[in-house]
């Protein structure tokens, strides 16, 4: 995290790998996503954000406290928010996730549906375990199929 922190905060792009699943459904495991500095003034409630605590989630509230910003975030897929951070512990925001070879721009709102889906994840693991095996299997399979193609 501190060499993410440093490359952050000398100007430069971080590309990090989505490992779990709290971000369900808009970041999936293996998705890469280009993280950009940003600070807490120009962060928005619906970014997606990178935190000194080795976590990516969507940033869901500013507060403040005796004169000082805190930021609430949570995982999509996340029934409670994490504990509020520092705005010093802001390192970056998430500006394009690649998936199968797509470039996705992230949604500050999420759509309808998907926020459907992202609550019935919350609250049901066997389908979250579901929907994780079928990206898996989709992927690997994406991938083969371009792999064959590009041979």
């Amino acid at each position: 995290m501190e060499l993410a922190a440093e490359a952050l905060s000398g100007g430069r792009e971080v590309r990090l790998c989505v490992r779990g699943s709290s971000m369900l459904p808009a970041l999936w495991p293996g998705d890469i996503l280009t993280i950009v500095r940003t600070c807490c003034r120009d962060a928005v409630c619906g970014d997606i954000v990178l935190v000194r605590r080795n976590v990516v989630h969507r940033l869901i509230q500013k507060e403040n406290c005796d004169g000082r910003t805190r930021l609430i975030t949570r995982g999509d897929a996340v029934s409670e928010s994490d504990p509020p951070v520092a705005e010093s512990e802001l390192l970056g925001r998430v500006a394009t996730i690649q998936r199968n070879g797509n470039r996705i721009v992230p949604r500050r709102e999420i759509p309808g549906v998907l926020r459907f889906f992202a609550w019935m994840l919350r609250g049901c693991a066997p389908l979250r375990r579901i929907c994780l095996r079928f990206h898996s299997w989709h992927s690997s399979a994406h991938g083969q199929l371009r792999e064959s193609v590009h041979a």
